[in-house]
């Protein structure tokens, strides 16, 4: 079923009036500025140019706001995306990384446009934990060479080569950037708690600009000579550039279909995670499949420009909404409010010194892993520890793509054995009228879900080793479920019942495993007669079976009698 395209932009304009739209432009306005240094610095950590971030967040950031499912979500570049990005420019390069992004906007918006965004809410939290604790601490990793200024021309992306490189190079620490970084995330701490002390004005100028700031300023000593953007990447463009389409091979875009998909799956995890915790704080409900449709559009448009993958951003959202916003028009003040900054002060921006945008960096990552969960692990079972410590292993150590296959391997394996291991047989006890025909009559019932994970319940009941009674009642009232494996284990049941001479009935099957039973054509197989509504049924037809074979075995004995005499 196709999902009707509907931004919730539409929505905001029925009730719209002054007193929001000027709420909507000052809450626009300081996002922006939030977002400015953010944009620049996920960027350089990505292995791209500060123009890139910039151009991301305008374009994305605008087009998601318009396009969205969420009043309030402001998108751009993550922090989430450092680490796979990275990975795509050193393996394919810039150009393939282009395409990348723009093939996971289709994947993204064909998952909207098909309705599959609430499929992504079911992905474990453990698993989320475990890849975004692990992306947080790839990105503080990242960020040691710009911080202690190591002045490694190309960091590798693989984990154990990046340490290796790092390790080496720390006898050259680079006093002076270090001191620039310190004094940068200093800052960052500390700003939250003198702004509280400080006029209402300061409270709202986040930290992020005063660390640049004043980081900026200390840098302007000659005698530090310290790496600034624009050493290292010279001047930053005052306006977009035209949008042109990337060059590419069939060959070139299947090689990157793997990477596109996890960038699509990472950022329809982060934008539905991040419209979740907006829609707690306004009270409201976001459609996931507007918001994946809107994430996809933005995604490829972005490349277009320059730009690389964008997806809704929780630490800016919040910002967008403890600012008063009302509507989708605040997100998109936000990007023209980047856009607008970036044509008056690109000049200044170069001026910006690394390390205070690595301290940025190590400050969101910081915040963006849930480091708590690690010392809760004790209170969880082992199957969480494992599926959240696997996850976060893996991601660090191999990459995002087979850290998140892993772990939903593992969900899928521990939940297989843990409803199959809730599935159990119960022996029923037989009516007053039948008790004296227990070496003919067995009853079961099934309590929870027969499927693939569970048929050995129902092949014990052919133990070899007892005697097998002439009829085996089967009762599926308390059945949850069955699949079409749990069919075949009845139907494997009622074939080896048959070749002993004996009979199988069931009885009491719910609406889906009576359906199953139907449609599979089990129901014409097994008979009519045998196929009962409840377990009192299943009784009486007992009852006459047992006559009408006692009926037919003394109808044979007396044929055999005549025949002998």
């Amino acid at each position: 079923m196709l999902t009707r395209f509907h931004p919730r932009a539409l929505d905001a304009i029925h009730d719209y009036n002054k007193s929001k739209f000027i709420a909507d432009i000052t809450a626009g306005i300081s996002v922006g500025i939030v977002a400015l240094p953010l944009a620049m610095a996920f960027a350089i950590a990505s292995g791209l140019t500060p123009a890139a971030g910039l151009t991301t967040a305008i374009i994305a950031g605008f087009l998601i706001s318009l396009l969205g499912g969420s009043k309030v979500q402001i998108g751009g570049p993550a922090g989430a995306f450092i680490v796979v990005v990275y990975a795509i420019v050193q393996q394919y390069g810039l150009g393939n990384l282009l395409l990348a992004t723009m093939l996971a906007g289709v994947f993204m918006f064909l998952l909207g446009l098909f309705g599959l965004g609430a499929l992504v809410r079911h992905i474990p939290v453990s698993i989320v934990i475990g890849f975004t604790n692990g992306i947080a601490a790839l990105i503080a990793l990242s960020q040691l060479n710009d911080f202690l200024g190591l002045n490694i021309e190309n960091l590798p992306a693989e984990f154990f080569s990046k340490t290796k490189a790092i390790g080496l190079a720390l006898p050259h620490i680079h006093l002076a950037t270090l001191a620039v970084g310190l004094f940068s995330l200093t800052l960052l701490i500390i700003w939250p708690r003198i702004a509280r002390h400080l006029p209402f004005g300061f409270q709202k100028i986040p930290g992020s600009m005063v660390a640049l700031l004043f980081g900026t300023l200390l840098a302007q000593w000659p005698e530090l000579h310290v790496a600034t953007i624009g050493s290292r990447f010279g001047d930053i463009p005052s306006q977009l550039p035209t949008p042109t389409f990337p060059q590419f091979t069939w060959h070139s875009l299947a090689a990157i279909i793997q990477p596109a998909l996890t960038i699509a799956v990472l950022g329809a995890i982060e934008s539905l995670l991040c419209a979740r915790i907006a829609d707690s704080m306004i009270n409201d409900r976001h459609d996931p499949n507007q918001e994946l449709m809107a994430q996809g559009i933005a995604n490829f448009a972005s490349p277009l420009f320059g730009g690389f993958c964008a997806t809704g951003t929780i630490a800016r959202t919040v910002t967008n909404i403890n600012s008063g916003a009302s509507s989708p028009v605040s997100g998109m003040v936000h990007a023209l409010s980047i856009l607008l900054i970036m044509a008056v002060a690109a000049p200044f921006a170069k001026l910006i010194p690394l390390p205070t945008l690595a301290a940025v960096l190590l400050y969101v990552a910081w915040n963006m892993g849930e480091w708590d969960e690690f010392r809760r692990l004790q209170h969880f079972t082992g199957n969480y520890r494992t599926i959240l410590l696997s996850t976060f292993i893996l991601t660090v150590v191999v990459d995002l793509t087979v850290a998140m296959e892993v772990g939903l391997l593992l969900a899928c394996v521990f939940f297989i054995t843990r409803v199959s291991s809730l599935t159990h047989l119960k022996k029923v006890e037989l009516p007053d009228h039948l008790k004296t025909k227990t070496d003919q009559i067995e009853a079961w019932s099934i309590h929870g879900s027969l499927f693939f994970g569970s048929i050995a319940k129902i092949e014990s009941l052919l133990d070899p080793h007892k005697i097998q009674p002439d009829l085996l009642i089967l009762d599926l009232s308390s059945l949850l479920n069955m699949d079409t494996t749990g069919l075949e284990a009845l139907e494997t049941l009622q074939h080896q019942l048959h070749h002993q001479g004996a009979c199988l009935i069931i009885c009491g099957a719910g609406i889906q495993p009576n359906s199953l039973i139907h449609r599979s054509g089990f129901y014409q197989h097994l008979g009519a007669e045998f196929l009962l509504p409840d377990l009192p049924s299943a009784w009486q037809s007992a009852d006459h079976w047992l006559k009408n074979t006692h009926a037919d075995h003394q109808e044979d004995s007396a044929e055999a009698h005549s025949h002998n005499v």
